[in-house]
């Protein structure tokens, strides 16, 4: 009998959640938060208001191992059981009639938000932070909220910390309240409905720039204080591209202000939470880290998910391409404005090459809710561009307007956007809709029809295709880049030196990063042309050269460290640890200095320092056999990292080294 009454309850349990959604409508959440960050801790007072649209006896909100107390609807107790999933209320909800629930909770959130640094903070490395990340399903171990996209609600979130730090949340600042002479409650509002996966808080010391865009939305860049040199680098094109994705879409950008936050050991690039982007500070770059590691795109893509994700939401994951191929998509447009048309032909070339691969063993189409994020992105990306050379811009634009502003705060599915451009264009798109979205083939022909209509990557695909061309110095960059790709040196004759002497004059940065990769071994007559590479204006180049001359060069191994011994590099101080690794194994450079050496890069394993950093720190100790007791010990350390592929790589490593 009693298992009986456990396999019924489960069953309505179950019945009850597939309902929920034709049942209730949650409107808006109020909820005051304390974060206390030493204890990995949330605390927070919760107020709900729903309107239920058919009788009910049960409602639940996602709640992952969270305890509560006083629970109210307005003045009276709730009946209400708590699960390590959800907050169940019980009541006879009438059909119509509008409620409110309020709760205190308790959560030590075991994902979604991660306290940084808060261990180490008196380390002079140490940069204190609390952020989250709950796209999917995880917001719900911090908040009690919704893990179904479909459930949109109007959050105002007010959060309670240390005066020393700045929180930034989704919504405008009301005000800052203060609660002590330690203390400061942030007071946000929000004015339109979300998902609950968009839903963020970031937490440290920040400063901020404000602009304004030309439609009036509020700009706000944030950066650490000591990175005010790395503020325009950063966050260049930030305003022009809001100007035109609003010109573009043709829909206003739909929140009260923008906001851009980076973070320390972030999960992904960016996620595009409603009117505040968290992204890595990895992107947090100098103007010559610039040209390999710059956040434009990151920008872009994560902007434009303003509209497609946040202001319109896949009603599920089948139609996840509504999101990522159209976020792609237009980032490719806003870069295509900042850098021009060569370039925009030249990335979708680079994207069919990937997918033309990936397609050997990608057999998932694109409308499937287990496709690859190469196809949801690139692949959806090139959708769209085809579907815009079918239909003309007109059409497409104006689909696009419309689409928007039929479904706005609301979800979608792919009919919702592809009904609107047949209405508008007059054509029936079946065949489109069977090519990209429903089959697992590409268009290979037609794609290299549309990419051929750019001159600049006509000529690219026929240097690839193994047409030889005769390269001038007036050539466009990716012509020359191709050239250089294509060009064979496994084999050297005095035609070939010549010509080589003569492609190490080309400037540009990207082009000559080609050269730098092309050799395993330089020959002696080119070594003064390679070493010019060394004092090029890329971190990428430089840590190239260095390896490529200190191997092939062993007699002047001590003046390439001299010359480059102040340089760090991006972020993962990648020339840096490249250096003491060479350093160490360079036989009689700076005796004295080796232990320093030594110390310096094994002090990069800390858990204080970014996790690129370590990695960079454990792989070329690993490699020279250095490894000691505190390596091994931060090693150990790091395989409970919250970023999973530096979790995963470091558990490699210290299985091999444990075996």
């Amino acid at each position: 009998m009693r298992i009986t009454v456990l396999l019924l309850l489960v069953f309505c349990i179950n019945f009850c959640e597939a309902q929920q959604a034709k049942n209730v409508d949650f409107l808006t959440c109020k909820a005051e938060l304390m974060i206390l960050p030493v204890k990995k801790e949330v605390r927070g007072k919760v107020n709900y208001s729903f309107k239920v649209k058919e009788d009910t006896d049960s409602i639940f909100i996602d709640a992952k191992n969270m305890v509560f107390d006083n629970v109210y609807f307005k003045k009276r107790r709730a009946s209400f059981k708590v699960t390590n999933q959800k907050l169940w209320l019980f009541k006879k909800f009438k059909k119509n009639k509008e409620y409110t629930v309020s709760f205190n909770y308790q959560a030590h959130p075991k994902k979604a938000m991660y306290f940084i640094d808060w261990e180490n903070q008196d380390h002079p490395e140490a940069n204190p932070q609390v952020w989250t990340q709950g796209q999917g399903k995880d917001n719900s171990n911090w908040i009690p909220s919704f893990d179904d996209m479909n459930e949109k609600v109007e959050f105002d979130l007010s959060v309670t910390f240390d005066n020393a730090y700045v929180v930034i949340t989704n919504g405008k600042l009301l005000n800052k309240e203060i609660i002590n002479d330690d203390t400061v409650k942030w007071n946000y509002d929000m004015e339109q409905p979300m998902s609950s996966y968009l839903l963020a808080i970031a937490v440290g010391k920040y400063v901020k720039k404000e602009e304004m865009s030309k439609s009036g939305v509020p700009l706000e860049m944030y950066y650490y204080p000591k990175d005010s040199l790395k503020l325009e680098p950063t966050y260049r094109y930030s305003k022009q591209m809001v100007d035109f994705l609003e010109e573009e879409i043709g829909v206003p950008y739909p929140w009260q202000n923008y906001k851009q936050v980076p973070v320390k050991d972030f999960l992904y690039a960016g996620m595009e939470n409603t009117s505040v982007t968290i992204f890595s500070d990895a992107f947090v770059v100098d103007s010559t880290a610039f040209v390999d590691k710059n956040y434009v795109n990151v920008n872009a893509h994560e902007l434009s998910h303003q509209w497609f994700g946040n202001l319109v939401t896949e009603t599920h994951g089948t139609h996840h391409w509504l999101q990522e191929g159209f976020a792609t998509y237009y980032a490719l447009l806003a870069e295509k404005e900042v850098f021009g048309d060569d370039y925009y032909y030249h990335k979708l070339y680079k994207t069919s090459q990937q997918i033309i691969k990936a397609q050997k063993t990608d057999t998932i189409p694109l409308m499937n809710p287990k496709a690859s994020s190469l196809t949801f992105y690139q692949k959806g990306a090139w959708a769209l561009h085809s579907l815009r050379e079918q239909v003309g811009d007109s059409i497409f634009k104006m689909s696009v307007q419309q689409y928007l502003a039929a479904h706005q705060f609301k979800n979608v599915d792919t009919n919702d956007f592809i009904s609107i451009v047949e209405k508008l264009g007059k054509q029936d798109l079946t065949e489109f809709v069977n090519t990209w979205l429903l089959s697992n083939k590409l268009p290979i022909i037609t794609m290299f029809e549309s990419l051929k209509k750019n001159n600049v990557i006509d000529e690219v695909i026929k240097l690839d295709e193994g047409y030889h061309s005769k390269l001038i110095s007036e050539s466009h960059e990716y012509i020359k880049a191709a050239f250089i790709r294509n060009f064979k040196i496994d084999t050297l004759d005095r035609t070939k030196i010549i010509r080589l002497h003569n492609l190490f004059k080309i400037g540009e940065p990207k082009v000559r990063q080609l050269l730098a990769d092309k050799f395993n071994r330089i020959p002696k007559s080119l070594q003064a042309e390679y070493e010019t590479l060394l004092y090029d204006k890329s971190y990428k180049t430089i840590e190239t050269a260095l390896l490529s001359l200190w191997v092939n060069f062993q007699e002047d191994r001590k003046q390439y460290l001299d010359k480059t011994e102040k340089i760090i590099g991006f972020n993962d101080k990648n020339i840096r640890t490249l250096w003491l690794a060479l350093a160490l194994n360079t036989k009689g450079f700076e005796k004295t200095k080796y232990m320093v050496f030594y110390d310096e890069l094994v002090g990069y394993t800390n858990p204080v320092f970014h996790f690129e950093v370590r990695k960079n720190a454990f792989e070329y100790l690993n490699e020279l056999q250095l490894v000691n007791s505190t390596v091994l010990q931060n090693l150990q350390q790091a395989t409970k990292h919250h970023n999973w592929r530096f979790r995963s790589y470091c558990k490699k490593m210290f299985n091999h080294l444990k075996n």
